[in-house]
């Protein structure tokens, strides 16, 4: 078989385990946990209307009892865009208002996202063993696996985001091998300090801004992805050019590639996140939509029209939601500085039934109490392993070593770092959910550094290291398993997996 074909049934195989994994009874808890107070009674809003409604004070309850009629009659202030709640209404238009239902999609997507990392480390690496070894990592990662079994939104943007850093990734192969072919079919040893052809079709480069555009409608926090792989693409184009022999004409790349590279991606991405607004563009009823109608002498309302100028000033009054001093002043126990996150300092508490009594729900605990819980934490030895991996990537990348290292390097640095511009407010772990594929891609490579290439003398000392090191981190993950899945157990044997008093 070719390396392709392997390649491809290595993804599939992979994929599908994790499927089963987070498909295993992910309806359980059947109450709504966490920020699923919000997401799913939103995407059902959706549903229905086009645009989120207010809930009852008592729809939780309803809910659960089986009666979805707990809809207040006006509109209801969200603070995200509304794709990632439209995916979870996917699921509660097949199966209904229930935790299998707004969940469904999440195990879906949870699925996908083990699926994309092992395509991007496999072309990054030109590897299908540490594409491989990237999806049985993730596989087995505690957030990622406790974020594809709940109704958040967080899931969703991971996938998003990763779909389209491959897309861009993809994109720069593929214009490689155009540039490629048309020395071949020009007979060209390079360039000769010409241009070159211009190549401004790239399908691949429009996913990606379509994809991109498919993140920031989920959460906005994707726009900074967006940014820097919008220029590592056009340099990368100058970096191709060079090397085809295009010397100093390769930075006409800046005047002619790059206004069509911001087209591509970032024009293509804001009509893909305006697309995603249709629901509340297109009815009535929703929060602010008749802001133009009231304001018609407003200059955004006079250029854009009432329903978007409509849109413009709602935009506003969530950017003052985030950033104003009622979230500033806010506290949360399980909030989280940014800089703590690779190491897993402060996981989050997604569910908690505490001191339930021995001989009552099959607590066997003579003497003491049971509990359940669903933490959101990442399999600890996996996080900790990632987070040297980033610094070695690090070095391998910034001192010309392997440029493959920016890839994991940088998507992590766009999906982390500007979180350290909020950290004043209450901010949470599982967002590194958005840049855990990229740690765990370049920790796959990291171990494709210690194997070494396969007719090395050392390649067996190495596939012992990396094997004992996957083996640690699938036996952790069993450990955890019970506190990701809100399990019945004895107040001692959580306390057992809880390593740190900032995990509690």
């Amino acid at each position: 078989m070719s390396d392709r074909l392997v390649g491809w049934i290595v993804t599939v195989v992979i994929t599908a385990v994790a499927f089963v994994i987070r498909y295993v009874n992910f309806s359980y808890p059947k109450n709504l946990i966490f920020d699923e107070t919000y997401y799913p009674k939103d995407a059902y809003s959706l549903l229905l209307y086009g645009y989120e409604r207010e809930w009852l004070d008592d729809a939780n309850e309803t809910i659960v009892a089986g009666t979805p009629d707990a809809m207040g009659l006006g509109p209801g202030f969200t603070v995200h865009p509304p794709l990632g709640k439209w995916m979870i209404a996917i699921g509660e238009y097949f199966f209904g208002l229930n935790s299998y239902g707004w969940r469904f999609m999440s195990v879906v997507f949870g699925a996908l996202l083990v699926f994309f990392t092992i395509r991007l480390a496999r072309r990054i690496s030109r590897s299908t063993l540490i594409g491989a070894i990237a999806g049985i990592l993730i596989t087995f990662d505690g957030l990622a696996f406790v974020l594809s079994r709940i109704g958040l939104l967080d899931i969703f943007q991971a996938v998003f985001n990763l779909a389209a850093v491959s897309a861009i990734v993809a994109d720069r192969d593929w214009f490689r091998l155009r540039l490629a072919k048309y020395l071949t079919d020009n007979e060209l040893a390079d360039l000769g300090g010409s241009f070159g052809p211009l190549l401004l079709w790239r399908p691949w480069r429009i996913l990606s801004g379509v994809l991109f555009g498919c993140a920031i409608a989920t959460k906005w926090g994707s726009i900074y992805g967006l940014a820097v792989f919008g220029v590592v693409s056009v340099i990368w184009d100058i970096s191709a050019r060079r090397l085809a022999g295009a010397a100093k004409k390769s930075f006409f790349v800046v005047l002619i590639d790059a206004p069509v590279a911001f087209i591509s991606m970032v024009v293509v991405a804001a009509a893909t996140y305006l697309a995603s607004w249709s629901g509340w563009l297109f009815t009535e009823g929703a929060w602010d939509r008749q802001w133009g109608t009231m304001h018609p002498e407003d200059p955004v309302v006079k250029i854009f029209g009432e329903r978007l100028g409509s849109l413009w000033h709602f935009h506003v009054a969530v950017w003052d939601w985030h950033t104003g001093d009622t979230i500033k002043e806010a506290t949360h126990p399980y909030a989280s500085h940014p800089a703590t996150w690779p190491l897993m300092y402060r996981p989050v508490g997604i569910d908690a039934v505490n001191d339930i009594p021995s001989g009552t729900d099959g607590c066997m605990a003579p003497g003491d109490t049971c509990i359940r819980v669903i933490n959101a934490m990442g399999t600890p030895i996996l996080w900790w392993l990632a987070a040297v991996a980033l610094i070695v990537g690090l070095f391998y990348w910034v001192s010309g070593k392997d440029w493959r290292f920016s890839v994991p390097v940088l998507g992590t640095a766009a999906a982390w770092l500007p979180w350290f511009m909020y950290a004043e407010r209450p901010i949470f772990f599982f967002y590194s959910i958005v840049f855990l594929p990229f740690t765990v891609s370049g920790l796959a490579m990291v171990f494709g550094k210690i194997l070494g290439p396969a007719n090395e003398p050392k390649r067996r000392s190495g596939a012992i290291a990396v094997g004992v090191l996957m083996v640690l981190v699938i036996i952790n993950f069993a450990f955890i398993y019970p506190i990701l899945t809100d399990q019945l157990m004895p107040r001692p044997h959580w306390l057992y997996r809880m390593w740190f008093r900032t995990w509690i």
